[in-house]
């Protein structure tokens, strides 16, 4: 039985293309998707819905509601330098999904302490979805738009729901940044994912046992009233 934390949001989140890669090997001129999508790619869509530094976004579990189909495309995306090179990417086509997230504080970001009032967060969140987000939301890249709207997770039918089990072997998972980690590092990490009656389980991002060294890096600094706004503030303001 999943144990569903109280401040726990659900939409789905549904576009024409997805593309889920791990940005840090996508070079060159091919770029194919994952089968399913990343845990970064989904905190991304997260994040466009309703963001702070005061808050982690947390992917509990995502349901592929739709069949998984591939389509091949031609693009001319833009080089250093100008102009446009020709790259061959191969999306996933006619993509859906349910998503269940909760969010925890930062404490990594003590100075934030004052915003952590969860009901404002948890009210603004739940609007915010109703709305469709609060930016463009997008599948793993912007090429692929993507919409939001709310659902209860697990309503409908699935095309996977009665495959027991599929493996999709390891998978990149995420980036640990220093705001989130309190390491002044960014690191990739991955995991072996398998989808079970179409639901894929994510681990928390410390419970990934394999991640790799990218670059040293410091956190961004936030300072109310400049560029960070209170809840408070936000809720008044809706």
């Amino acid at each position: 039985m999943h144990d569903k934390p109280k401040n726990s949001v659900s939409f789905k989140v549904y576009g024409r293309y997805a593309l889920f890669t791990d940005p840090v090997t996508k070079i060159g001129g091919e770029k194919c998707s994952y089968h399913l999508p990343t845990y970064e790619a989904i905190k991304g869509v997260l994040k466009s819905i309703y963001w702070k530094p005061s808050i982690i976004w947390y992917v509990d579990r995502v349901r592929v509601m739709k069949p998984l189909c591939t389509q091949t495309k031609g693009t001319k995306p833009l080089v250093w330098g100008g102009g446009n090179s020709l790259a061959i990417y191969t999306f996933l086509h006619d993509v859906e999904y349910q998503v269940e997230a909760h969010f925890e504080w930062n404490e990594h970001r003590p100075e934030l302490a004052k915003d952590h009032i969860s009901g404002k967060h948890f009210s603004i969140a739940k609007r915010s979805i109703e709305r469709g987000g609060r930016q463009d939301i997008f599948l793993g890249t912007r090429d692929c738009q993507a919409y939001v709207e709310a659902c209860e997770f697990g309503e409908g039918a699935s095309n996977y729901d009665e495959i027991d089990e599929l493996g999709f072997g390891l998978m990149f998972h995420g980036f640990d940044y220093p705001d989130e980690t309190g390491i002044n590092e960014l690191r990739s990490r991955f995991w072996s994912a398998t989808l079970k009656k179409g639901i894929l389980e994510f681990p928390r991002p410390e419970d990934c046992t394999v991640s790799r060294f990218i670059r040293p890096m410091l956190p961004k600094q936030f300072e109310d009233g400049a560029n960070f706004l209170s809840v408070t503030i936000e809720e008044a303001n809706l």
